[in-house]
Protein backbone atom coordinates (compact mmCIF):
# COMPACT_ATOMS: atom_id res chain seq x y z
CA UNK A 1 0.00 0.00 0.00
CA UNK A 2 1.29 3.53 -0.99
CA UNK A 3 2.28 5.54 2.20
CA UNK A 4 0.04 8.27 1.88
CA UNK A 5 -2.73 5.98 1.46
CA UNK A 6 -1.72 3.93 4.79
CA UNK A 7 -0.89 6.69 7.26
CA UNK A 8 -4.88 8.03 6.28
CA UNK A 9 -5.84 4.14 7.21
CA UNK A 10 -4.34 4.60 10.59
CA UNK A 11 -5.80 8.43 11.05
CA UNK A 12 -9.35 6.92 10.68
CA UNK A 13 -9.06 4.23 13.03
CA UNK A 14 -11.32 4.43 15.82
CA UNK A 15 -9.70 1.62 18.15
CA UNK A 16 -6.02 0.84 19.39
CA UNK A 17 -6.57 -2.78 18.13
CA UNK A 18 -7.34 -1.45 15.06
CA UNK A 19 -3.77 0.59 14.62
CA UNK A 20 -2.25 -2.39 16.11
CA UNK A 21 -3.57 -4.65 13.17
CA UNK A 22 -2.32 -2.51 10.58
CA UNK A 23 0.98 -1.92 12.25
CA UNK A 24 2.21 -5.50 12.65
CA UNK A 25 0.38 -5.95 9.35
CA UNK A 26 3.04 -3.04 7.74
CA UNK A 27 5.85 -3.96 9.79
CA UNK A 28 5.95 -7.26 8.49
CA UNK A 29 5.41 -6.38 4.76
CA UNK A 30 8.84 -4.99 5.42
CA UNK A 31 10.32 -7.95 6.84
CA UNK A 32 9.77 -7.35 10.72
CA UNK A 33 8.07 -9.87 11.48
CA UNK A 34 7.78 -9.67 15.55
CA UNK A 35 7.34 -5.81 17.00
CA UNK A 36 7.29 -4.84 20.74
CA UNK A 37 5.87 -1.25 21.25
CA UNK A 38 5.75 -0.20 24.80
CA UNK A 39 4.74 3.65 25.91
CA UNK A 40 4.57 5.16 29.32
CA UNK A 41 3.66 8.32 31.12
CA UNK A 42 5.17 7.91 33.81
CA UNK A 43 8.82 7.70 32.96
CA UNK A 44 12.09 8.24 34.89
CA UNK A 45 15.71 8.14 34.37
CA UNK A 46 15.92 5.19 36.53
CA UNK A 47 12.34 3.48 35.41
CA UNK A 48 10.04 3.53 32.99
CA UNK A 49 7.24 3.50 35.65
CA UNK A 50 5.10 1.39 37.23
CA UNK A 51 4.85 -2.27 35.28
CA UNK A 52 1.15 -1.77 35.65
CA UNK A 53 0.56 1.68 33.79
CA UNK A 54 2.83 0.74 30.57
CA UNK A 55 1.50 0.19 27.39
CA UNK A 56 3.15 -2.51 26.07
CA UNK A 57 1.81 -4.58 22.88
CA UNK A 58 3.74 -7.38 21.26
CA UNK A 59 3.47 -10.32 18.67
CA UNK A 60 6.47 -12.59 20.04
CA UNK A 61 5.59 -15.75 21.46
CA UNK A 62 4.33 -15.95 24.74
CA UNK A 63 7.61 -17.07 26.18
CA UNK A 64 9.85 -14.72 25.02
CA UNK A 65 7.15 -12.11 26.29
CA UNK A 66 6.79 -13.57 29.67
CA UNK A 67 10.71 -13.29 29.94
CA UNK A 68 10.49 -9.89 28.36
CA UNK A 69 7.76 -8.28 30.94
CA UNK A 70 8.06 -10.85 33.92
CA UNK A 71 11.56 -10.39 34.81
CA UNK A 72 11.21 -6.63 33.74
CA UNK A 73 13.38 -7.45 30.94
CA UNK A 74 12.54 -4.79 29.09
CA UNK A 75 14.34 -1.73 31.35
CA UNK A 76 17.60 -3.90 31.18
CA UNK A 77 17.47 -4.45 27.27
CA UNK A 78 20.59 -2.56 25.85
CA UNK A 79 18.63 -0.52 22.97
CA UNK A 80 17.04 0.37 26.49
CA UNK A 81 20.11 2.55 27.10
CA UNK A 82 19.87 3.94 23.92
CA UNK A 83 16.25 4.89 23.92
CA UNK A 84 16.44 5.88 27.49
CA UNK A 85 18.47 8.91 25.92
CA UNK A 86 17.85 9.35 21.91
CA UNK A 87 14.93 9.89 19.62
CA UNK A 88 15.10 8.54 16.21
CA UNK A 89 16.07 4.99 15.10
CA UNK A 90 19.10 3.06 15.79
CA UNK A 91 20.37 -0.24 14.32
CA UNK A 92 20.62 -2.71 16.64
CA UNK A 93 24.14 -3.14 15.35
CA UNK A 94 24.88 -0.26 18.01
CA UNK A 95 24.68 -3.39 20.26
CA UNK A 96 27.87 -4.37 19.45
CA UNK A 97 29.26 -0.86 18.62
CA UNK A 98 28.91 0.03 22.25
CA UNK A 99 29.56 -3.53 23.91
CA UNK A 100 31.69 -1.38 26.62
CA UNK A 101 28.17 -0.28 28.27
CA UNK A 102 26.74 -3.50 29.12
CA UNK A 103 26.83 -5.01 32.54
CA UNK A 104 25.69 -8.12 33.59
CA UNK A 105 22.09 -7.55 33.18
CA UNK A 106 22.38 -6.03 29.45
CA UNK A 107 24.26 -9.30 28.53
CA UNK A 108 21.82 -11.68 30.25
CA UNK A 109 19.41 -9.66 28.13
CA UNK A 110 21.62 -10.25 24.95
CA UNK A 111 21.57 -14.28 25.91
CA UNK A 112 17.86 -14.45 26.20
CA UNK A 113 17.58 -12.79 22.87
CA UNK A 114 20.04 -15.05 21.38
CA UNK A 115 18.21 -17.74 22.66
CA UNK A 116 14.92 -16.84 21.07
CA UNK A 117 16.30 -15.66 17.96
CA UNK A 118 15.79 -11.89 18.67
CA UNK A 119 19.13 -10.78 17.33
CA UNK A 120 18.74 -8.70 13.92
CA UNK A 121 16.31 -4.98 14.08
CA UNK A 122 15.67 -1.51 14.89
CA UNK A 123 15.00 0.47 17.68
CA UNK A 124 12.37 3.91 17.33
CA UNK A 125 12.36 5.86 20.09
CA UNK A 126 9.71 8.14 19.58
CA UNK A 127 9.94 12.35 20.19
CA UNK A 128 8.30 13.36 23.41
CA UNK A 129 6.79 16.93 24.83
CA UNK A 130 7.65 16.53 27.97
CA UNK A 131 10.32 14.38 30.16
CA UNK A 132 8.41 12.33 31.54
CA UNK A 133 6.17 10.25 28.53
CA UNK A 134 8.42 7.38 26.53
CA UNK A 135 6.98 5.20 23.75
CA UNK A 136 9.64 3.18 22.37
CA UNK A 137 9.01 0.38 19.40
CA UNK A 138 11.58 -2.29 18.86
CA UNK A 139 11.64 -4.55 14.96
CA UNK A 140 13.02 -7.58 14.77
CA UNK A 141 13.78 -8.80 11.68
CA UNK A 142 13.05 -12.51 10.18
CA UNK A 143 14.75 -15.62 12.24
CA UNK A 144 17.20 -15.94 8.51
CA UNK A 145 17.84 -12.62 8.56
CA UNK A 146 21.07 -11.07 9.63
CA UNK A 147 21.82 -7.22 11.13
CA UNK A 148 23.40 -6.78 7.58
CA UNK A 149 19.98 -7.68 5.57
CA UNK A 150 18.17 -5.68 8.41
CA UNK A 151 20.43 -2.44 7.73
CA UNK A 152 19.52 -3.32 4.19
CA UNK A 153 16.10 -2.69 4.24
CA UNK A 154 16.72 0.60 6.44
CA UNK A 155 18.66 2.33 3.89
CA UNK A 156 15.73 1.31 1.58
CA UNK A 157 12.83 1.97 3.25
CA UNK A 158 13.56 3.46 6.56
CA UNK A 159 12.13 6.67 6.18
CA UNK A 160 8.83 5.99 5.18
CA UNK A 161 9.67 2.87 7.92
CA UNK A 162 10.04 5.87 10.79
CA UNK A 163 7.37 8.29 9.45
CA UNK A 164 4.65 5.43 9.38
CA UNK A 165 5.64 4.19 13.05
CA UNK A 166 5.65 7.49 14.51
CA UNK A 167 2.19 8.30 12.83
CA UNK A 168 0.94 5.06 14.56
CA UNK A 169 2.33 6.22 17.83
CA UNK A 170 0.43 9.23 18.06
CA UNK A 171 -2.35 7.73 16.76
CA UNK A 172 -1.97 5.29 19.76
CA UNK A 173 -1.42 7.32 22.29
CA UNK A 174 -4.89 9.56 21.38
CA UNK A 175 -6.62 6.61 21.97
CA UNK A 176 -8.45 5.12 24.98
CA UNK A 177 -5.74 3.34 26.60
CA UNK A 178 -6.04 0.31 29.04
CA UNK A 179 -3.04 -1.24 30.91
CA UNK A 180 -3.06 -4.09 33.33
CA UNK A 181 -5.04 -2.43 35.92
CA UNK A 182 -8.81 -2.98 35.79
CA UNK A 183 -10.75 -0.59 33.78
CA UNK A 184 -13.51 1.87 34.95
CA UNK A 185 -16.95 1.17 34.62
CA UNK A 186 -18.90 4.07 32.98
CA UNK A 187 -20.36 5.44 36.15
CA UNK A 188 -16.30 5.46 37.76
CA UNK A 189 -15.55 7.28 34.24
CA UNK A 190 -18.50 9.84 34.80
CA UNK A 191 -17.67 10.52 38.07
CA UNK A 192 -14.58 11.49 37.82
CA UNK A 193 -15.50 13.67 34.73
CA UNK A 194 -17.97 15.80 36.68
CA UNK A 195 -14.95 15.95 39.16
CA UNK A 196 -13.01 17.60 36.70
CA UNK A 197 -15.46 19.42 35.65
CA UNK A 198 -15.35 21.01 39.30
CA UNK A 199 -18.32 19.72 40.66
CA UNK A 200 -19.00 18.87 44.10
CA UNK A 201 -20.24 15.33 45.64
CA UNK A 202 -23.73 16.72 46.09
CA UNK A 203 -23.46 18.32 42.81
CA UNK A 204 -22.59 15.02 41.09
CA UNK A 205 -25.07 13.34 43.42
CA UNK A 206 -27.56 15.31 42.19
CA UNK A 207 -26.85 15.31 38.50
CA UNK A 208 -26.00 11.11 38.29
CA UNK A 209 -29.76 11.01 40.25
CA UNK A 210 -27.66 9.04 43.57
CA UNK A 211 -26.52 9.41 46.85
CA UNK A 212 -23.34 11.60 48.25
CA UNK A 213 -22.48 8.17 49.46
CA UNK A 214 -22.60 6.39 46.12
CA UNK A 215 -20.72 9.07 44.42
CA UNK A 216 -17.92 8.41 47.10
CA UNK A 217 -18.05 4.78 46.52
CA UNK A 218 -17.48 5.50 42.74
CA UNK A 219 -14.75 7.91 43.25
CA UNK A 220 -12.82 5.51 46.23
CA UNK A 221 -12.79 2.26 43.58
CA UNK A 222 -11.96 4.67 41.02
CA UNK A 223 -9.08 5.60 42.90
CA UNK A 224 -8.28 2.31 44.09
CA UNK A 225 -8.15 0.72 40.42
CA UNK A 226 -5.94 3.60 39.44
CA UNK A 227 -3.40 3.18 42.44
CA UNK A 228 -3.55 6.79 43.38
CA UNK A 229 -4.38 8.23 46.88
CA UNK A 230 -6.53 11.51 46.12
CA UNK A 231 -9.64 11.38 43.58
CA UNK A 232 -7.42 14.94 41.95
CA UNK A 233 -4.71 12.46 40.91
CA UNK A 234 -7.09 9.87 39.87
CA UNK A 235 -8.69 12.50 37.27
CA UNK A 236 -5.30 13.25 36.25
CA UNK A 237 -4.17 9.59 35.40
CA UNK A 238 -7.39 8.65 33.78
CA UNK A 239 -6.65 12.10 31.69
CA UNK A 240 -3.48 10.86 30.80
CA UNK A 241 -4.72 7.20 29.23
CA UNK A 242 -7.57 9.14 27.73
CA UNK A 243 -10.24 7.22 30.08
CA UNK A 244 -12.63 10.12 30.72
CA UNK A 245 -14.65 12.03 27.96
CA UNK A 246 -14.57 9.10 26.03
CA UNK A 247 -16.76 8.66 22.62
CA UNK A 248 -19.03 6.00 23.00
CA UNK A 249 -17.58 4.38 19.77
CA UNK A 250 -14.12 4.16 21.31
CA UNK A 251 -15.82 3.03 24.73
CA UNK A 252 -13.64 -0.05 26.32
CA UNK A 253 -11.31 -0.02 22.77
CA UNK A 254 -7.74 0.50 24.35
CA UNK A 255 -7.18 -3.20 25.92
CA UNK A 256 -3.66 -3.84 25.78
CA UNK A 257 -2.89 -6.80 23.54
CA UNK A 258 -0.30 -9.57 22.91
CA UNK A 259 -1.43 -11.11 20.19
Amino acid sequence: MVLMDLLKEVCACATLQQVWQIQRETFDSYGFDRIIYGYSRFFTPNSFGPREDILLLSNHDAKYLRSYTNDEMYFHSPMAIWAAENTGSCSWRWIRENAGLMGDQQRAVLDVNRKMGVTAGYTISFPSATSRTRGVLAATGRREMDQDEVDEIWVEHGRDIEVFANVTHLKMISLPIETQRQSLTPRQREALEWVSDGKTTQDIATIMSVSAATVEKHLRIAREKLGVDSTAQAVAKASFFNQIYVLSGGEGSGKASSG
